[in-house]
């Protein structure tokens, strides 16, 4: 059911229907795993700029579930999760969003991604 992006790693599993999100949540409910997702656009430039970059993000935090969503594909999951703008971040915990970020700042994305998955682990400790 989990399908991968073209010339991603095995660590981001993009997502092509509601319900396949919502599986992949619960599922990171389930195991404990933190989710990060990316919303983007085939036709956005900077969320096709993002993709390499998320895959890389993927395989340093190999933890962490890495989610890919294209917002045409999947309508319903982007208003849902009030996605308004690509590429939009999502950092989730037990199903829930604890920090978005908007726009492409790699950098900015990797170090929220690390203060989240330090803070859950000093927290699991």
């Amino acid at each position: 059911m989990e399908t991968q992006v073209e010339g991603y790693s095995s660590n981001v599993s993009k997502v092509d229907s509601k319900d396949q999100w919502e599986l992949l949540v619960n599922k990171a409910k389930e195991q404990g795993s933190l989710i990060v997702a990316h919303f983007g656009a085939s036709w956005c430039i900077p969320s096709v700029a993002m993709n390499s970059f998320f895959e890389e993000l993927a395989s340093t935090y190999s933890d962490v579930m890495f989610i890919s969503v294209d917002v045409d594909d999947v309508k319903e999951v982007a208003s849902k999760m009030e996605v308004k703008a690509m590429p939009t971040f999502l950092l989730m915990k037990d199903g829930v969003t604890v920090d978005k970020l908007v726009g492409a700042n790699p950098d900015e994305i990797r170090r929220r991604v690390d203060i989240l998955v330090q803070s859950t682990a000093a927290y699991m400790a």
